[in-house]
């Protein structure tokens, strides 16, 4: 995955999502008979500018994409033409321009909607939810998960994908004290497995949370030869290929992928000496696996190359499944699903607010970025998967009850409402302060959270 890949996957992501979010907005004002004087993707200086429509209203592409907005016809930004005052933001009714407003992030979350949709419709091939071998010690492990169980049912409700398990997990394992797994195993044995949730904690953001349950997905063992290199990573800067087939490990035998991956994860920093065979010639590497965390609630840390295994052309015909839906029942499923991702992340800020959940969950542009080109580099329907998820955070995060967001606004309009007049000039002036104090603290917070994904992994 290359930088210039991961640059274009973050913009034409952020810009879609602007213009979906300022699009709701400038619809909404339409509709109500404001006039929209300029809708801008980004802020600062203007790289493009068309004037359309009969009010010539200004559609501007700026230098700094981190955001948007429509600027209306407003008595408060400056004079007004008497004939025009009826079309001034300012001069409708509460309601209205709290649903002008609202109509950003309402946008938003119909984005997630439709992509959802389209993607049900089309069909998801994802992963069916057969078991790994948990680590010693894990609740999965004394609950006798074994590798290579088939997870059938999730206290009682049936599930049939590992993003089906993984998300009423994160939405459920806090709030209880067990769950219980309906698995099969290799012996089309059906078992009952009673997990201890009691303690779980969502990690810091740079690791699978369910690996303190001791739960993750089963990985084939493949024959250990190296089918990609990360660029950039240690396996790539010791000279390892595409092909080369590895033998030993500081002279112990390789015979399959998983030991490999083994003794690099127990080997962060350590120099190992891997005996390889490439095009038939037997050759020597050294390397030295970095340093990660290790994830499931604890501080110790793993190591990694950066290097993938050779997939056989007929495999996973067994371990993935494609789910699909009727136009109808996808519209359900796509709704349903974007209800569930809304709530999940403000119950996730709320927690945050109140200390359960840790702030280093909060992920900047950098993280999103690194999301976006991965999510790319491994298909357009996990683009689209991503482009939907990251719909549905702004339209929660605009919809919070700060001063600068649309639900600062949304709180003004409810006290107006309330009082029977606009809060005073001062009072607002205050909030704007506030606001904006909030969201650079924020900002600053989560780029520290960037920083640190990246100094540590």
């Amino acid at each position: 995955m290359s930088l210039i890949q991961t640059i274009i996957a973050f913009l034409v992501a952020l810009t879609l999502l602007i213009f979906i979010h300022e699009l709701g907005h400038f619809a909404a004002a339409g509709a109500f008979g404001v006039k929209v004087l300029r809708f801008s993707v980004g802020f600062g200086r203007p790289l493009a500018v068309w004037r359309l429509g009969a009010d010539r209203t200004e559609w501007v592409f700026a230098a700094f994409p981190l955001g948007g907005y429509v600027k209306m016809l407003d008595e408060h930004e400056g004079v007004v033409s008497p004939t025009e005052l009826s079309r001034a933001f300012n001069r409708q009714t509460v309601s209205k321009r709290a649903a002008i407003v609202a109509a950003g992030p309402a946008a938003n979350f119909l984005l997630a909607i439709a992509l959802y949709w389209f993607l049900f419709v089309g069909g998801i091939t994802e992963p069916r939810p057969f078991l790994g071998a948990p680590d010693p010690g894990t609740p999965a492990a004394e609950a006798g998960i074994a590798d290579g169980d088939l997870v059938q049912k999730l206290d009682g409700e049936k599930v049939s994908t590992w993003q089906e398990v993984s998300w009423k997990l994160l939405k459920g394992a806090r709030d209880a004290e067990s769950i219980q797994l309906e698995t099969l195993n290799s012996r089309n044995e059906i078992s009952l497995r009673t997990i201890r949730t009691s303690g779980f904690q969502l990690d810091d953001g740079k690791t699978d949370p369910l690996l303190s349950l001791g739960l993750r997905l089963f990985r084939p063992d493949f024959p250990p030869v190296i089918g990609k290199v990360i660029e950039g990573q240690v396996a790539e800067r010791a000279g390892l290929r595409q092909d080369d087939r590895v033998t030993r490990i500081d002279g112990q035998e390789i015979k399959g992928w998983n030991a490999l991956v083994s003794i690099v994860r127990k080997s962060p920093g350590k120099v190992l000496r891997l005996q390889i065979i490439r095009a038939g010639q037997e050759m020597n590497v050294e390397l030295a696996p970095e340093s990660m965390p290790a994830g499931g609630g604890n501080s110790s840390v793993i190591g990694r190359i950066g290097a993938a295994p050779r997939v056989p052309a007929d495999f996973g015909a067994e371990l993935t499944t494609t789910v699909r839906y009727d136009p109808l029942a996808a519209f359900g499923m796509a709704v349903a699903r974007t209800g569930d991702t809304a709530w999940f992340s403000l119950r996730m800020i709320g927690k945050m607010l109140v200390g359960e959940v840790s702030w280093k969950n909060l992920s900047g542009p950098v993280t999103i970025a690194d999301y976006a080109g991965q999510s790319m580099h491994l298909g357009f329907a996990t683009y689209m998967a991503f482009l939907a998820l990251i719909s549905i955070s702004v339209g929660v995060l605009n919809l919070l009850p700060v001063p600068l967001l649309d639900g600062g606004h949304l709180m003004y309009y409810a006290v107006e409402a309330v009082k029977g007049s606009p809060l005073s000039d001062r009072l607002m002036e205050v909030g704007q302060r506030v606001g904006m104090a909030l969201l650079l603290l924020l900002t600053a917070f989560a780029l520290f959270n960037d920083i640190s994904r990246l100094v540590t992994s």
